[in-house]
């Protein structure tokens, strides 16, 4: 499973399905399932806005942790119409200057999936990829990221799938 670091309070407003796209410096072909880690950096002048804080006010929400992965989302698409400054129908949170990767399906995690965030699109750890896909009900990747886990034939001791 592939992974993208996100600043408060978007990670969360993306978990909880508010945000329906991720302003992002980069394009990418990839699409399927993306795990938002919340990075330990949250962007201030947005957490000081008034709307946003009342949006975000409950700080037990585990999805407004940082440090974790907080929630799985679906990448559709990408809108490149940012880039080049033109108009589009991404929402009030699409900046100028950016891509704009569209996602779906939000599944917040019901406690935030500690691991180190990278910049970028990053591949998760099996055993991290295993425990977030479990906690978002996707048992089919959790199947999936627990045998890449387990070593070959004469690798040694075999690991135990979580």
């Amino acid at each position: 499973m592939r992974a993208v670091s996100v600043p408060q309070p978007w990670a969360w407003a993306i978990a909880r399905g508010h945000k329906t796209h991720l302003n992002h410096p980069a394009n990418t072909g990839y699409r399927g399932p993306l795990a938002i880690y919340a990075s330990r950096r949250a962007e201030t002048r947005y957490v000081r806005n008034q709307a946003i804080r009342e949006a975000n006010g409950n700080s037990a929400d585990p999805v407004a942790a940082i440090g974790g992965i907080v929630a799985v989302v679906s990448l559709e698409g990408v809108c490149a119409a940012g880039i080049s400054g033109q108009a589009c129908d991404c929402g009030k949170w699409a900046f100028t200057g950016s891509y704009h990767w569209l996602v779906a399906d939000p599944r917040p995690l019901r406690l935030p999936v500690l691991a180190l965030g990278q910049p970028g699109l990053w591949e998760l750890a099996p055993a991290v990829a295993a425990a977030v896909a479990r906690m978002a009900g996707m048992p089919e990747l959790a199947a999936a990221g627990a045998a890449r886990m387990l070593p070959g034939p004469g690798a040694g001791a075999a690991v135990a799938a979580p």
